[in-house]
């Protein structure tokens, strides 16, 4: 399945937000905890707001880095809520939805003083 973007950079805010994650879960890839953020935000009722995000910091990685095994299952999720949200999904479309979601994603598991260890994701995970 063709990614919606080639390469992935995060803005610095999000950077300096996964480095606190990074500390405080002990998962120590950018990529597995970029997932938990992308989904995080997947999951909530509402689009995220159209802000403009810089692409400030050295963090980047490729879509399959982002989404290792999960790539396909990931860019199926990210159409079905285009779809579900009114939005196209055309390749530029999906690229900003996705840039979007994932900054998201990443400021509310930063933002969350209940998270202090990879349990606390995976509890956050299975929540009714």
């Amino acid at each position: 399945m063709e990614s919606p973007m080639e390469r992935i950079k995060l803005s610095q805010t999000a950077k300096d937000q996964l480095s606190k994650l990074k500390r405080s879960t002990k998962i120590d890839q950018w990529n597995i905890l970029c997932r938990w953020a992308f989904c995080r935000s997947l999951a909530e009722p509402t689009p995220p707001s159209p802000v403009p995000i810089p692409q400030d910091s050295n963090v980047e990685m490729t879509w399959r880095v982002f989404g290792g095994e999960m790539s396909d299952l990931l860019l199926l999720a990210l159409k079905q809520r285009c779809h579900n949200d009114g939005y196209d999904t055309d390749k530029e479309t999906l690229a900003t939805q996705f840039r979007l979601h994932l900054h998201r994603g990443i400021g509310y598991l930063a933002g969350d003083q209940n998270i202090k260890k990879i349990e606390d994701l995976i509890e956050l995970a299975i929540k009714d």
